[in-house]
């Protein structure tokens, strides 16, 4: 239990869910460095990670701001050992005007995995486009062609598509190099480049040097060169034998070109060879591993490298001195540390003038970002190795919880607290008994799952892969004493069982089913429940989303092909009326449920025997709602299901793009109580006429349409869906007006949760290794200028709830050196796409950045100076820069304006006096990590009484409920947990009680202190923990004078 203050939670802590997040096997940036390029890359650059399962990761660095994009999911038995990426040349297009356009090249992926075969794959669609084999033994390596320099590209494009396109050269187990074309857009075998000698040696690695040679790596101690112009072997090196006592043969793991030409190379002896790129000659080793080295990384410039191995090291090697006539330049190991607590089997770099870093990924799961150029000087970021969209879900009406991975699907019921432990015996694990596994479902097949939804009444589950969609009813066994579900599959028609979906997600009243197509169709499908039988409806219905300009991409850059466009969130409003998706670029596209549903009409697209409006549309225009004619015939494209039909959201062009790609989206939940039903009664349906004798309602929903927009920035914006702009909390809260420890996040946020009661409007967000709670009934404090420092650098704040007094004075007082070089180095230059900048007390590698200035013998007049050039600035030039406006002085004024004499959505008034306790508007905390996911696990504001009434289902009985006429036998406890079962007869017992005393006039209610408060249940969630001790990985190379823990 989480108790702090006014804020209270129930955590149900789990570790039991048994998923292991599979090794990095493989890693490739989109691009080449380009260390002349300022900024972070281009808007197009990606990195793509292979697991050991299959998957492929698409992570987005986003100016260092790291977050994985898309997955890619595998099958069974298939690894990915080996990635790369392609892209082809720029081509002229001319439109109807007869204007010539350049279109930027296709950036293209490949990769290979235990087969004879190389695979490309389609991001935009998440699957593979082709395949390209031969005969020859298993791929163990593959590299492609450098890209053409923008200048060559030119001269080149008058010969053939072969010239321009980039060739990829496979390394076979057998021994034989093929070349793979990829000209024109295709992939195809192209020739073979050297069969394999008598000892069919293996290729371990292979790279090019330059685009005409290509240099390989054998398992016999040997790295032989060859031309791939005519297939001629150039040379062959030969290395030393193995160590005592080991095999004779050595492996060359890796080798790599440097930009002059030298060939570097990594074996199983742990040593680093660098040799010279013309005579093939050794020029020098360097022995910086105690086991094997698995991967090299070269920085753009040629003058900085870094190794890894499976003795954990990564260890960092610059080149030094000048070279000399006739003699090479030296290299020296710099620094080693351990970031990787397993084998470090991959390595991947890319650098531009503002950013350099290398990704690293190993069999301990964890992709970990190395500061190159600035190792030593800055932070190591270590990013998560679960996925940013937890396959994780729950029913709270049926204490459900659901994973989900591979092929495999389980449900678990949760006990309440306590529940469970009194009828202990003595033997057994205790935690056994807080939970239940009712429900285990395996996928038919080779093809993992891509997606999973449980209903939120937990009666049906929706799983979808890679080309087939399943869905399964799940019933209570009353003969089982563990309430173990019964699950049955449920038909649906054939062509949507044979679509593959990337979203699939059930409506909150259970009657839509979201089906978002692999090909970014949505679909909608009607779920009609009759009799605890439930059946889909024959079509889909399909929404179409607006038209979007594509993105100003340079053509030099490349592009993804509508990749960006990707559907990559949706999300249903509380009454199931409001549908919003996004895609990965960050346009939102809404729609809204038009009508009152109308059960007399046949669902089957027949009303009465007559043909009903199809049931399958596209081409949705905004103002379909308002033109629609309801004495229209039946050649109208609107689709029509038991009186209801989806249009697009008059407002929905109002809607802004979101700054970047959005990772979370949430409606504000809403809490419905007996009295809503009575105040709102039945909606009334329009009456039948001759011509139509089953109109169609035209209202629009007016319930809860707030939606919280968590974006990859950590950025947290609220729309007001129906009006089509921000919502008036949002615009009293932009993003910098967040907590400091907030926006100071590194990871991204990987889900919400919701607590909402009385004066109470709290949203928990969680992160793989925080939780944070923002109170929404509440505005946060307003960041003051204070000596010239930013929110970010500290500054005070004063709460909103306060009067803001601003100083009229506009000359500060003079710093202290000390000061002085605090605030220089906290506005210098960003990093560089890794971590923060290393503290002075935390960096350990070479000289310090300041030093101690000492002028007679009182010690105390000691001063800093910092050794950087930008610190040697004069107090005047550092007083100028304090009274400069940030950019954000005037939306700070804006703010307090729209605080002053506001009310907010939830009827709090923003007052300007501070109260005697005054609560913070935020909660954070770091314990729990790594966080797989946090879901509800029961109700919001459940109570004995709104639990019993939910069960009940019937006015009548919660009438009685609060006379006391109802007895305990009378209490429905299908699906209930012992606890909430002895919850409910005692809240009935207590009625019954009361009522008595009602009936002999004794005085019933408030006492004469004042009115009783209504007691508020805590939000009860699980939170589940994955952590990396906790997974079964192989077994580690252990060195001497070392121990595992």
């Amino acid at each position: 239990m989480l108790i702090s203050a006014h804020r209270v939670m129930d955590i149900h802590r789990c570790r039991f869910v048994p998923y292991t997040a599979p090794a990095i096997n493989a890693l490739a940036f989109s691009h080449p460095s380009t260390p002349n390029a300022s900024g972070y890359g281009p808007k197009t650059l990606r990195l793509a990670l292979g697991r050991a399962n299959g998957d492929i990761e698409i992570w987005n660095p986003l100016r260092g701001q790291w977050f994985q994009e898309f997955i890619i999911r595998g099958g069974k038995d298939r690894s990915i050992e080996g990635l790369v990426w392609t892209q082809d040349s720029q081509r002229e297009e001319e439109d109807e005007n007869g204007k010539k356009t350049v279109k930027p090249g296709m950036l293209r992926l490949f990769s290979i995995g235990y087969s004879t075969s190389i695979t490309e794959w389609d991001l935009s669609l998440g699957r593979p486009v082709s395949h390209s084999s031969g005969v020859h033994g298993e791929i163990w390596c593959v590299a492609a062609q450098p890209r053409l320099p923008a200048g060559a590209a030119e001269k080149e494009s008058g010969k053939d598509g072969q010239a321009q396109a980039q060739h990829l050269v496979a390394g076979c187990a057998d021994g034989t190099l093929v070349i793979h074309s990829t000209a024109e857009g295709e992939l195809k075998y192209l020739r073979t480049l050297t069969r394999s000698s008598s000892k069919k040696s293996r290729v371990l690695c292979i790279t090019f040097v330059g685009r005409e040679r290509v240099a390989a790596g054998y398992a016999d101690s040997t790295i032989r060169v060859f031309s791939i112009k005519n297939g001629s072997q150039l040379s062959a090196m030969s290395l030393s034998i193995g160590p005592k006592n080991g095999p004779s043969e050595v492996l060359v793991w890796t080798v790599k070109s440097l930009p002059d030409g030298t060939i570097v190379s990594g074996d199983s002896t742990g040593e680093v060879k660098f040799w010279d790129g013309k005579t093939y000659t050794l020029m020098q080793r360097i022995l910086s591993h105690r086991a094997d080295i698995l991967d090299l990384a070269v920085s753009a410039d040629g003058e900085s490298m870094i190794s890894g191995g499976m003795d954990r090291r990564s260890t960092v090697y610059r080149a030094i001195g000048t070279a000399k006539k006739g003699m090479p330049r030296r290299w020296a190991e710099m620094a080693h540390r351990r970031f990787h607590t397993h084998d470090v089997k991959t390595m991947a770099v890319f650098e531009t003038k503002d950013m350099s870093v290398v990704a690293s990924g190993g069999l301990d799961t964890n992709l970990i970002i190395i500061p190159l150029r600035e190792f030593g000087r800055e932070y190591y970021r270590t990013l998560p190795n679960l996925s940013q969209l937890p396959p994780l879900q729950s029913a709270p009406s049926k204490r459900l919880l659901m994973t989900w991975w591979d092929r495999e699907i389980n449900v678990w019921r949760v006990n309440g607290q306590n529940e469970g432990f009194e009828e202990q015996d003595g033997f057994g694990d205790p935690t056994e008994k807080a939970r239940t596994l009712v429900a285990k479902i395996m996928i038919q097949g080779e093809e993992c799952l891509t997606t999973v939804a449980l209903s939120p009444g937990g009666d049906m589950i929706a799983a979808s892969a890679l080309s087939q969609i399943k869905v399964f009813q799940l019933q209570t066994k009353q003969s089982s004493p563990m309430n173990v579900l019964k699950v049955r599959k449920i038909n649906v028609s054939e062509e949507i069982a044979s679509l593959s979906a990337r979203i699939i997600q059930f409506s909150p009243d259970s009657k839509w089913l979201l089906h978002v197509g692999a090909d970014n169709k949505i679909r909608l499908l009607r779920i009609i429940s009759n009799d605890g039988q439930v059946e889909f409806s024959a079509k889909a219905v399909v929404l179409d989303r607006i038209s979007r300009h594509p993105l100003n991409s340079e053509p030099q850059h490349g592009s993804h092909e509508g990749y960006e466009r990707s559907i990559s969130r949706a999300a249903f409003s509380a009454d199931s009326r409001i549908l919003v998706t996004a895609d990965l670029t960050g346009f939102v596209d809404t729609w809204v449920l038009e009508g009152y549903e109308d059960l007399t009409q046949a669902p089957n697209g027949l009303v009465n025997g007559h043909k009903a409006l199809p049931l399958e549309y596209s081409g949705v225009d905004s103002d379909a709602g308002s033109d629609f004619d309801s004495d229209s015939d039946s050649d109208s494209q609107t689709s029509i299901i038991l009186g209801q039909h989806w249009i697009q959201n008059p407002h929905a062009k109002l809607l802004p793009k979101l700054p970047s790609t959005p990772l979370v989206l949430s409606f504000r939940p809403v809490i419905s109580s007996s009295k809503d039903v009575v105040n709102t009664g039945t909606p009334i349906l329009p009456h039948p006429t001759r011509r139509n004798a089953h109109p169609i309602s035209h209202d629009l929903p007016k319930g809860e349409d707030r939606l919280i927009v968590v974006t990859a920035q950590n950025s947290v914006y609220e729309y007001s869906v129906l009006s089509g702009g921000l919502s008036d909390w949002s615009r009293r809260n932009p993003p910098e007006r967040f907590p400091a420890e907030y926006r100071q996040l590194r990871d991204r946020i990987m889900g919400v949760v919701w607590d909402i009661g009385k004066r109470k409007e709290r949203l928990w967000v969680y992160g793989s290794s925080f939780l944070f709670m923002f109170d929404l009934y509440m505005d946060f404090p307003v960041p003051v200028e204070d000596q010239g420092g930013s929110a970010s650098d500290g500054a005070a704040v004063v709460s909103a709830n306060t009067t803001i007094e601003l100083s009229k004075k506009s000359k500060k007082r003079k710093r202290e050196a000390s000061e002085r070089v605090k605030v220089t180095r906290d506005i210098s230059k960003p990093d560089t796409g890794a971590g923060s900048k290393v503290r002075e007390n935390d960096n350990d590698t070479g000289i310090g950045s300041t030093i101690r200035k000492i002028e007679g013998p009182d010690l105390d007049d000691a001063q800093a100076i910092e050794m950087s050039s930008k610190a040697h600035k004069s107090v005047s030039d550092t007083e100028e820069e304090d009274d400069e406006e940030d950019g954000h002085g005037s939306s700070r004024s804006l703010v307090r304006l729209r605080r002053e004499g506001e009310t907010s959505e939830s009827g709090a008034e923003v007052s300007n006096k501070k109260s005697k306790k005054e609560r913070k508007p935020f909660w954070f905390t770091l314990k729990y990590r790594p966080i797989f996911g946090i879901v509800p696990i029961q109700p919001l504001e459940s109570s004995p009484v709104s639990l019993l009434e939910s069960e009940a289902n019937n006015d009548e009985k919660s009438a009685k409920l609060s006379n006391g006429d109802v007895d305990s036998e009378d209490i429905n406890t299908e699906g209930l947990s012992k606890n909430q079962i002895h919850k409910l007869k005692k809240r009935v017992k207590k009625a019954q009680m009361e009522a008595e005393e009602r009936r002999a006039g004794l005085p019933v209610g408030p006492s004469s202190k004042g009115l009783k408060k209504k007691k508020q249940f805590p939000l009860e969630v699980v939170l589940v923990e994955r952590p990396l001790w906790d997974m079964d990985l192989p077994k580690r190379w252990v060195g001497d004078q070392e121990w595992s823990k």
